[in-house]
C-alpha cells in the first residue's frame, strides 16, 4: 500500500515537472502510467485532460474532461479545462455556460473572472469587462496581469488617467512577464502613447521571441511610433474621444463640404501606412524577406 502511494506521488510529481518544462508528450506518458496503475483515479483523468489542453489538442481536452465529469460533476480541474478550452476555441456560448458553472463550484477562483473580462473586451462590452476585472482583483489584488488588463480596459473606456495609474502599478509589480507587457502596450497604444507602446512590446518580444502574436504586435508598435505615421494618427486620437453620433456627424459634414480634402487625406494616410510598414520591416528583419 505504501509502495503504491509512493509510486503515485512520485509519478504525479514527475508529470508536473515535465509540464513545467513543456515536455508534454513525456508528461502524458507518465499520466497514462498512473491511469494504468489505477483506472479509477479521476484526478489522473483530469490531469490527462489538462495536458491535452496545454498541447492545444482541444478535442481530446474536452473528451477527457467530459469523462471526468461523468464520474464527478463538480471536479474543479475538469471544469477549468473546459472553460479554457471553450475560451481558446472561441466557442462563446459554451464558454459562458462553462464559466458560470465553474464559478458555481469555485466562486473564489479569480482567473474565471479574468477570462470573462477578456471575452467581454473582445465583444466590445468594456463596462462589463471592467466589472469582472474588479471582481478578479478583489480575489487577487496583487496580480499584475489583472491590473494590466484593467489598464487596457480603462483605456478602451476612454479613462486615460485611470489607465496610466494602473499601468504604473502593474509595471512595478511585474516588468518581466510578456502577457503583462502585451496588455500594457495595448493600453499605451490606445492612449496614444506610442513610444511607451514600442518600449513595452520590445521587452515583450525579447522575452517571448518565437510567438507570432508578439512579433506582429511589435511590428505594429514600431509602426505607430514612427513620426510620419503619428502625424496621420493624430486625428484618430481625437476620434477615439468622440461619441459615435459625433463621429457620424463629423464625417457627413466633411463629405458634404470638404470632399476633395477628405480624399487627399485618405490617400496620404494609405501611403503613410505602407511606407512605414516597409520601414518597420527593414528595421526588424533587415533587407531579407520575412520568413526566409
Amino acid at each position: 500500500m505504501a509502495e503504491e502511494r509512493d509510486f503515485e506521488q512520485n509519478t504525479y510529481a514527475a508529470v508536473y515537472q515535465l509540464l513545467e518544462w513543456k515536455r508534454y508528450k513525456e508528461a502524458l506518458g507518465q499520466a497514462e502510467q498512473i491511469l494504468r496503475h489505477n483506472p479509477e483515479d479521476i484526478d489522473a483523468l483530469a490531469l490527462i485532460a489538462q495536458i491535452y489542453l496545454q498541447m492545444e489538442d482541444y478535442e481530446k481536452s474536452l473528451y477527457w474532461s467530459g469523462e471526468v465529469l461523468k464520474r464527478d460533476p463538480d471536479h474543479t480541474v475538469a471544469w477549468y479545462v473546459r472553460v479554457v478550452t471553450f475560451y481558446d476555441t472561441d466557442d462563446v456560448k459554451a464558454f459562458f455556460e462553462a464559466a458560470h458553472e465553474a464559478l458555481r463550484i469555485e466562486p473564489y477562483r479569480a482567473h474565471y473572472y479574468f477570462l470573462l473580462a477578456s471575452r467581454m473586451n473582445k465583444m466590445g462590452k468594456f463596462k462589463e469587462a471592467k466589472e469582472h476585472l474588479l471582481q478578479a482583483l478583489q480575489l487577487n489584488a496583487e496580480s499584475p496581469l489583472y491590473m494590466a488588463v484593467l489598464s487596457y480596459t480603462e483605456a478602451l473606456l476612454g479613462h486615460f488617467e485611470e489607465s496610466e495609474h494602473l499601468d504604473r502599478q502593474a509595471i512595478r509589480a511585474e516588468a518581466e512577464e510578456p502577457g503583462v507587457l502585451l496588455h500594457l502596450a495595448w493600453a499605451a497604444g490606445h492612449r496614444g502613447d506610442y513610444t511607451l507602446q514600442e518600449k513595452y512590446m520590445q521587452s515583450a518580444v525579447r522575452l517571448n521571441p518565437e510567438d507570432k502574436q508578439y512579433q506582429d504586435e511589435y511590428l505594429n508598435a514600431l509602426q505607430n511610433s514612427n513620426k510620419l505615421y503619428r502625424i496621420f494618427l493624430a486625428p484618430m486620437k481625437v476620434i477615439r474621444r468622440m461619441k459615435r453620433w459625433q463621429i457620424l456627424v463629423s464625417w457627413l459634414v466633411a463629405v458634404i463640404f470638404f470632399k476633395p480634402l477628405l480624399i487627399v487625406f485618405i490617400v496620404l494616410y494609405v501611403l503613410a501606412h505602407w511606407a512605414t510598414k516597409g520601414i518597420v520591416h527593414v528595421r526588424v528583419f533587415g533587407w531579407r524577406r520575412r520568413g526566409s
